[in-house]
């Protein structure tokens, strides 16, 4: 007797609407950095692109995107590379880092780039239940 094959997920077959996610989540912290400081929206690429720089940094580390809808560890890791590398190229670059923006950095990116990672998973976990009962 022969099975069906496992489905394939859909995050393996297509990492890069994951990754677009992603970026969704940095340009909005981004923006919304900006917009609550009054900052002129003419500097927005000059606030987003260090974020964006750790972000695919994080992206290029093996193993992000065999499984990039998971908690643990890919969206720790993403999140911890693209906080720190920001950080850094913002750092290096002149940016502003002082004060409390390490860390309301660390928290509102953690918020978005490990938070929307949460349905994904709360999902798999309710058909993976419903699975036992059928």
């Amino acid at each position: 007797m022969e099975t069906d094959p496992e489905p394939v997920a859909d995050s393996a077959t297509n990492p890069w609407r994951w990754f677009g996610i992603d970026v969704l989540c940095v340009l909005v912290f981004a923006l919304v950095g900006m917009l609550s400081h009054g900052s002129p929206l003419s500097g927005y690429p000059g606030t987003a692109w260090p974020f964006i720089v750790g972000l695919v940094v994080a992206w290029i580390i093996p193993g992000t995107r065999d499984v990039p809808t998971i908690l643990w560890p890919t969206g720790v890791v993403v999140w911890a590379v693209t906080t720190v590398v920001g950080l850094a190229l913002r750092w290096a670059t002149g940016g502003g880092v002082s004060g409390a923006f390490p860390l309301v950095t660390a928290v509102v990116l953690a918020i978005l780039l490990i938070g929307w990672r949460v349905v994904p998973e709360v999902v798999q976990r309710r058909r993976e239940r419903q699975g036992r009962y059928l």
